[in-house]
């Protein structure tokens, strides 16, 4: 994986000198269509078939997310949602406005983390 170093200031110290940290490039896209005709070269699956599926997990899995449901994807992980919310003294003064910065949580599954574990690095 390539990096990049870009010099960054602490916002509470800016008139000290910046220190320079290692940032990751991200070198483009792929998209479904890409991913799906790579899956078809691997699979006996048609490209119909696979595009079917990838667009149909996409369509399902906000449901699930806003039942509260954690979404296991076996090999890949798992998907959640979190959010925060302002602090009250008393539950009753708690109001749902009060909840904000709802995310999509990935936690990656031990085969993906093993997959990672090994990465190597080279400067841009």
């Amino acid at each position: 994986m390539k990096y990049k170093l870009t010099q960054r200031k602490n916002p509470q110290h800016p008139e000290l000198q910046g220190k320079w940290y290692a940032s990751p490039v991200n070198d483009g896209r792929i998209d479904q269509k890409t991913i799906s005709a790579e899956i078809v070269e691997i699979s006996s699956l048609s490209r119909g078939d696979v595009s079917n599926v990838i667009e149909s997990l996409i369509d399902t899995l906000p449901k699930y997310l806003l039942m509260g449901k954690s979404v296991n994807l076996g090999d890949f992980g798992t998907l959640r949602l979190s959010f925060s919310s302002a602090g009250v003294d008393e539950p009753a003064d708690f109001r749902t406005t009060m909840i904000n910065g709802v995310k999509v949580v990935f936690t990656p599954s031990v085969d993906f983390k093993h997959a990672i574990e090994n990465i190597k690095f080279e400067k841009e």
